[in-house]
């Protein structure tokens, strides 16, 4: 504007040069464009020494799609006589790169959600706990962008319809579409370009009321939603030099951090929709469907068998379950660092053990998931009568029973005679006085062949029970004999 004013002060070129501070052609070529009606401003285009290169850039972009390189084609043009440097050559494929996307560039229509339409849910890697590798099962609303993040082990079937359902339950409602990935575990193969679904996720889809969808094969922008949750979750997780975080002790406490995580940003601004997810939760609930009070039974874990035992094995390690619950089948999980077993019986779903998980070779048990017991059958067995002579001897009453048990720990002999003996005193002195003179001869160890009848005769004379004193063989009052070794001396 300078120029052209300047132009129309003086009505000179040279002179509305000196006046613009500029050459006199370019006056001249600004007056010109202007009176033909063009832009004074417009490029005008000059020959380049590749326009005679051109047609085969077009050819080399056309038949690579798009997708050869700026060098590769400089070298092919170069090897075909061009003398111009590789910016030349850069600024041409880019221009016919340019040219070709014209009317093929895919246009996207913005996704506008509704309420109670849309869950998505994707993986991400977490950190490492104790050195081995967690995941991230990332989940959204796409209405609301409320989120949730679970840390798990794997990416198994029976992990992610857990995971399904742990997010249905924290959001309060199932909506109408579950769109993930191609994953095995949701897509089993692809048949003409049509995904057939896994077994497992058609029921499970039918028992919560949702229909589980994937996105198109190799299609990013076929997801619908561009919520970046794993993203977000990883750089808050994931300890990095940028979040300043110390690497997790143990899974406990990662799970503690991403719930801190989910609540941190389901209550604060998105920078999207300018509203709190939490308060838009609470507007998009009437519009989901209530969760079932039962989760889909392959959501439990894997299926196992308790033994006659009262134990399962995973992983090469026993573990015990309700001794109620043998020969039934069970479901067993792991949540972190914790194995969980859980039982569907008619009254439901419940979880009816839960053990650290150990490693191979180092069995989990829990002494109340089995009856109680008295004393170990090892260690004292309960006499059980299998002759006459025993069935009466064992009839005198619980002396004769202790008698019996710590006689043959002794390792009395002709303990058959013994018991025989007995038998015979209670035709004497009586059932009741001989089942108490054999109590007392147990506790005293008393197990020679006169023991009883000695014990006998001492009660019937002293008429009262008298103090028990333990027969110790290691000790006797008796004099000894050394004194005969100084006869001669």
């Amino acid at each position: 504007m300078e120029i052209l004013e300047a132009y129309d002060l003086v009505g000179t070129y040279r002179a509305a040069a000196v006046l613009a501070g500029c050459d006199h052609h370019t006056v001249k070529r600004y007056v010109e464009c202007r009176d033909a009606g063009l832009p004074p401003d417009r490029r005008i285009e000059r020959g380049s020494i590749i326009d005679e290169f051109r047609p085969k850039i077009d050819e080399l972009v056309k038949r690579s799609h798009g997708k050869v390189r700026a060098d590769v084609v400089h070298d092919k043009l170069v090897a075909m006589g061009f003398t111009g440097t590789d910016r030349t050559t850069r600024r041409a494929v880019q221009e016919a790169k340019a040219a070709r996307l014209v009317g093929r560039r895919r246009v996207y229509r913005p996704w506008i959600t509704e309420p109670g339409g849309w869950v998505q849910f994707d993986w991400g890697w977490g950190p490492r706990v104790n050195g081995r590798q967690s995941l991230l099962f990332c989940a959204w609303l796409a209405w609301s962008r409320f989120r949730i993040v679970i840390p798990v082990w794997d990416r198994t079937t029976a992990t992610t319809l857990s995971c399904l359902d742990e997010t249905f339950r924290r959001i309060g409602g199932i909506a109408t579409y579950t769109l993930t990935d191609n994953e095995k575990t949701i897509t089993a193969m692809h048949i003409a370009g049509v995904p057939v679904r896994h077994p497992d996720m058609v029921a499970a889809g039918r028992h919560y009321g949702t229909q589980i969808v994937s996105c198109v094969p190799a299609d990013p922008e076929s997801k619908g939603g561009s919520e970046a949750a794993v993203k977000i979750a990883k750089a808050d997780l994931v300890p990095t030099e940028a979040n300043l975080l110390d690497a997790y002790a143990s899974f406990a406490e990662l799970r503690a951090e991403a719930a801190m995580f989910c609540d941190t940003v389901n209550h604060r601004v998105h920078r999207e929709t300018y509203r709190i997810p939490a308060e838009m939760l609470a507007e998009e609930l009437p519009a989901l469907h209530p969760v079932p009070t039962d989760p889909y039974v392959a959501a439990l874990g894997e299926t196992r068998v308790v033994n006659r035992s009262s134990v399962i094995s995973w992983g090469g390690t026993r573990y015990s379950v309700p001794h109620t619950l043998i020969d039934e089948q069970v479901y067993v999980r792991i949540e972190g660092d914790e194995l969980v077993v859980a039982h569907h019986s008619r009254d439901g779903v419940s979880e009816v053990a839960r053990h650290r998980t150990a490693p191979p070779g180092q069995p989990q048990l829990d002494l109340s998931h089995y009856p109680p017991r008295s004393a170990s059958r090892i260690l004292e067995a309960t006499p059980k009568p299998r002759t006459p002579g025993e069935a009466a001897f064992l009839a005198l009453g619980p002396g004769a029973a202790a008698w019996l048990t710590k006689a043959a720990a002794a390792g009395s002999s002709r303990i058959r005679t013994k018991m025989d003996a007995a038998v015979e005193f209670a035709a004497v002195y009586g059932q009741a006085e001989v089942d108490a003179a054999l109590a007392v001869a147990a506790e005293a160890s008393r197990f020679a062949n006169d023991d009883l009848a000695s014990i006998l005769r001492h009660r019937r004379q002293h008429d009262s029970d008298g103090i028990v004193i333990p027969l110790i063989e290691g000790h006797s009052l008796q004099p000894g004999t050394g004194r005969w070794n100084e006869v001669g001396r």
